[in-house]
């Protein structure tokens, strides 16, 4: 059986306003995003992590990584969903993921620390 697939869509560490989430660091950040990547490999999970900016081509990109292949499951991170000048950013991604990949499980984490968590309560790997 082949493996899950599985996008994480969050911002960029670049574009995080880390004043918004004291404690995270752009290394911190960075760090957390590539331990739970290679955490789900491990668990037999294929990752693609999806990268936007606060809009200006957040859709876009999103749109085009998630037409890349088939989903299992959408991760949309706290950084996007949390803070509440970041709604509409994050009702479009919603829309987008709606759109693009209808069959795949939406999920929500609450820190890129706890992505796998996210996922795997939704679906496991193959």
């Amino acid at each position: 059986m082949p493996n899950k697939n599985v996008i994480s869509i969050g911002l960029h560490p670049d574009v995080v306003n880390y004043a918004l989430f004291p404690g995270l660091t752009p290394e911190k950040l960075s760090h957390a995003l590539k331990a739970q990547a290679e955490y789900l490999e491990k668990q037999g999970f294929n990752v693609t992590a999806c990268l936007v900016d606060l809009g200006q081509t957040a859709e876009q990109t999103a749109r085009a990584a998630l037409l890349e292949k088939q989903y299992d499951v959408v991760v949309i991170g706290a950084g996007v969903r949390t803070p509440p000048p970041h709604f509409i950013l994050f009702e479009k991604l919603i829309n987008v993921v709606h759109e693009c990949a209808p069959k795949a499980k939406i999920c929500f984490n609450t820190s890129a620390d706890d992505t796998a968590e996210a996922i795997l309560r939704w679906v496991k790997p193959a």
